[in-house]
């Protein structure tokens, strides 16, 4: 099977993994059910999460990563981000939607990240400036009357690199660097009823491996090791490896990775507003003079 027809393969199961995970989240069900259920549907599918499943509800914009035994259940009004992704042999597609629980306060900004999406896959084609994608994305988002994020994009996607070098700005940001026929890059639009900013929050338990070397310690060289083989470069998180380890030998491994600064961790990413709403919609596109949208089922 050749690289394009890899990519549309993992892409796929991504897009239908999301349908599948959305039509999971209902009232008073665990995240960390959900969660796994994702996971499974993408395993049965003969691909691997691209990066941990992340469901992000209400003001954080992204990255919440459900941890070993968590209990957190979803409540009627949430607004819930569902963002996953699924690889094949490193090639990732990647994509998100919002639902909102039982309640429909929200309809409009949910509507807003979807249409700046929408008329920003209309602007993709080789040649198009990164700023031009933005201010389509931020006007649209400010048409329904509300602000995009401004640090938080999208990006290049490469094999075992999500995020693989260009940001795929919300905003018209001047950057005036142009997309390259067949490049594989996702958009995803915030849209948020807050300060248009997202800030550091608590940590999410994703990590990433950012390079190799020998350590001392045999259980931080065993969990380094599985990383390596079995997740490579593509996110992976604590209950991840919990799943393969006992607690003590991940939280012993992932301290000591840290301070070697092997691994890199992602915060939860709340909106700087507190008591914000913030929306999310995404999709992998292969650029072409008529774009390709990857992820779409």
């Amino acid at each position: 099977m050749d690289e394009l027809n890899t990519w549309k393969k993992a892409a796929k199961i991504a897009g239908e993994a999301l349908e599948f995970g959305a039509g999971l989240i209902k009232e008073n069900v665990l995240l960390i059910d959900v969660t796994k259920k994702i996971e499974d549907f993408i395993l049965s599918k003969n691909a691997k999460a691209g990066f941990p499943v992340q469901i992000s509800i209400n003001s954080i914009a992204a990255h919440y990563t459900s941890y070993p035994g968590d209990e957190t259940r979803f409540k009627v009004g949430d607004l819930v981000k569902l963002d996953l992704g699924a690889h094949i042999d490193g090639y990732i597609g990647d994509t998100a939607k919002t639902i909102e629980i039982k309640t429909n306060n929200n309809k409009d900004l949910i509507k807003a990240s979807e249409e700046a999406l929408n008329a920003a896959i209309e602007t993709v084609k080789p040649g198009v400036q990164l700023k031009k994608i933005g201010k389509v994305v931020n006007d649209v988002i400010e048409s329904y009357g509300f602000v995009s994020i401004k640090n938080l994009s999208g990006h290049t996607v490469e094999r075992y690199s999500l995020h693989a070098g260009l940001s795929i700005p919300n905003y018209d940001n001047g950057d005036n660097t142009t997309l390259k026929e067949n490049q594989v890059i996702a958009i995803e639009p915030f849209a948020s009823t807050g300060s248009g900013f997202i800030k550091e929050g608590k940590p999410s338990t994703n990590y990433r491996l950012v390079r190799l070397k020998n350590v001392r310690d045999s259980s931080t060289r065993e969990v380094l090791g599985y990383i390596a083989e079995e997740i490579k470069t593509v996110p992976f998180s604590k209950r991840q490896l919990c799943e393969k380890f006992s607690p003590f030998k991940v939280n012993l491994a992932l301290r000591n990775l840290e301070k070697e600064g092997l691994i890199d961790c992602y915060p939860q990413l709340p909106e700087k507003k507190d008591g914000s709403f913030v929306s999310q919609k995404e999709h992998t596109i292969l650029v072409k003079e008529e774009p390709i949208i990857l992820t779409k089922v």
